[in-house]
């Protein structure tokens, strides 16, 4: 039996997953700040995202502050769940068509960096929730490593997808069976390395993504000290070079990146714009204090979204854990 491909993000949803930050020994300093980015992600998912947002709380000390937070606004279902951490794009399943089907994956904590309790049982928790039976493929992936573009286009990097840390012995040619059995692919495009200092060996949340079928967004260095310049390009020059699975030349759309964002001892951190979460009625974008960036990121994909709410939020207290708002999120396609 052919599988079907997994619809691309902008089709619409009947719920969206987001982690909720629970462990204080995790977020330590930045734990209060993050709950209140999440917040305000989770309050224009809600308002003119029109999702029904399902909020996942990790642990029973988090459970009840995080009802009381929301009480009463409606479209939030507070969910009690048990995770590691918040990345449920990564730990949660990827459904199929009318979520009628779940598909998870072996979960190894990024290539064995962090190795938490209870992540490997997230998709089973959330498709349990959802009503929907997941099915278990026995290799290792992450969702964020994966874009689609709902006819059966998948975006990738080697970075990640062929790292020994993940599936060893793995091949462009069994990657692509696997993704071809597990998620519908019928042509897999190929980019090379992610972020500069992304744990995730580059995943490609971070770095392309489909924004309309045929066109792919990806970032254009935004200052002369970005650290992702070169990798960006050379993204771009890939994408231009490549067809999708309906034959289709990849029509390119430049987004401006961040620029350089740092952490407190001045290493450059994997903060994008490129982590933007597609809503039923808007498009929720990451930003790091740089206002002009963020304001010309908008700008470009409210021009192949011209009908949702372009919606700038802060990620910066997010990002201290490695990852941004499609890190945290998951969606069950209608």
């Amino acid at each position: 039996m052919t599988t079907a491909p997994i619809p691309a993000e902008w089709t619409p949803h009947r719920a969206m997953w987001v982690g909720w930050p629970s462990h204080a020994e995790l977020w330590q300093e930045d734990l209060e700040e993050a709950q209140n980015e999440v917040e305000a992600l989770v309050l224009a998912l809600a308002g003119a995202g029109r999702e029904q947002v399902r909020l996942m709380v990790g642990n029973a000390e988090a459970l009840e502050p995080a009802r009381a937070r929301f009480a009463g606004v409606e479209g939030i279902e507070v969910v009690e769940g048990r995770f590691g951490d918040i990345w449920l794009r990564d730990t949660g399943p990827i459904f199929g068509a009318g979520s009628a089907s779940a598909n998870a994956f072996t979960f190894n904590g990024w290539g064995g960096k962090y190795d938490l309790p209870h992540d490997d049982e997230v998709a089973d928790q959330i498709g349990q929730h959802a009503n929907v039976a997941v099915t278990r493929h026995d290799f290792i992936l992450e969702g964020g490593a994966v874009d689609h573009d709902g006819e059966g286009t998948v975006l990738t990097t080697r970075q990640c997808v062929l790292n020994t840390n993940r599936n060893q012995g793995w091949t462009e040619e069994k990657a692509e069976a696997a993704f071809a059995e597990a998620l519908g692919a019928k042509k897999v495009i190929w980019l090379g390395d992610g972020l500069l200092n992304d744990h995730t060996d580059g995943h490609v949340d971070n770095l392309a993504r489909f924004v309309a079928p045929g066109v792919v967004a990806c970032p254009i260095a935004f200052g002369e000290d970005d650290p992702n310049a070169e990798v960006y390009d050379e993204t771009a020059r890939i994408l231009s070079e490549s067809t999708d699975a309906a034959g289709r030349k990849i029509k390119v759309l430049r987004i401006p990146s961040p620029g350089l964002v740092t952490d407190e001892d001045g290493e450059a951190i994997p903060a994008s714009h490129m982590n933007f979460l597609i809503a039923n009625g808007a498009v929720v974008v990451p930003t790091y204090g740089n206002d002009t960036a963020a304001r010309m990121a908008c700008e470009a994909l409210a021009t192949v979204y011209p009908d949702h709410k372009i919606i700038p939020s802060p990620s910066i207290a997010i990002l201290t854990g490695g990852g941004s708002f499609h890190c945290i999120s998951q969606q069950e396609p209608a």
